[in-house]
């Protein structure tokens, strides 16, 4: 996707531990227009799929499953929670996710009454590096009696284990760039893919 690459290259920091800080546009500061833009992508490489709902997890996919559920004609958009709040459903699906950029496991959580034995869900997500959220997403879709039809991140880091990860669970995943890697402070993409 070309204008996420040219966002990526103008306002992507690269930080120690091969971090990508993307918050100008992404993940704190959101572009509608690039959201807009990635909910149309992920409609076009999910188009042949029958998705009953969208699931991501707090905060940061919250804004891109929006754009794709706007674009999906307002599939119904599901997170999960990372931490326990004293309103949270005892009957919950529960998993616990690491994050690298954190260096901590979170427990992540959805209510069973959102989450169906037969349910059709879509994961979103921001980034897919190691792949523990996707894993944790997985792993609640599965508690549930329910199928995941696919995970669509937005930016890949080709160069980590996320993407083999998921490949053993035999789910369709799209990203809408992959990073092969970072050098001399620049992003290089893998086009290949």
């Amino acid at each position: 996707m070309d204008l996420l690459e040219k966002k990526i290259n103008e306002e992507g920091i690269i930080k120690e531990g091969s971090i990508l800080k993307v918050d100008g546009f992404l993940n704190q500061q959101i572009d509608i227009a690039l959201f807009l833009e990635i909910g149309k992508e992920f409609r076009k490489r999910f188009a042949g799929d029958n998705i009953d709902k969208i699931l991501t997890i707090e905060s940061s996919g919250i804004g891109v499953a929006f754009a794709v559920s706007l674009a999906m004609n307002q599939i119904p958009v599901v997170f999960a929670k990372k931490k326990e709040g004293i309103l949270q459903n005892p009957d919950s699906f529960i998993s616990d996710v690491y994050s690298y950029t954190k260096n901590k496991t979170y427990e992540i959580s959805v209510d069973k009454e959102y989450l169906k034995k037969g349910e059709q869900i879509l994961i979103i997500d921001d980034f897919l590096a190691n792949g523990h959220a996707a894993l944790g997403l997985i792993d609640l879709i599965t508690q549930a009696g329910a199928t995941t039809v696919g995970i669509g991140a937005v930016i890949e880091k080709g160069f980590q284990q996320g993407r083999k990860k998921l490949a053993e669970k035999d789910v369709q995943v799209e990203s809408l760039v992959i990073i092969k890697e970072f050098i001399n402070n620049q992003v290089v993409f893998d086009h290949q893919v």
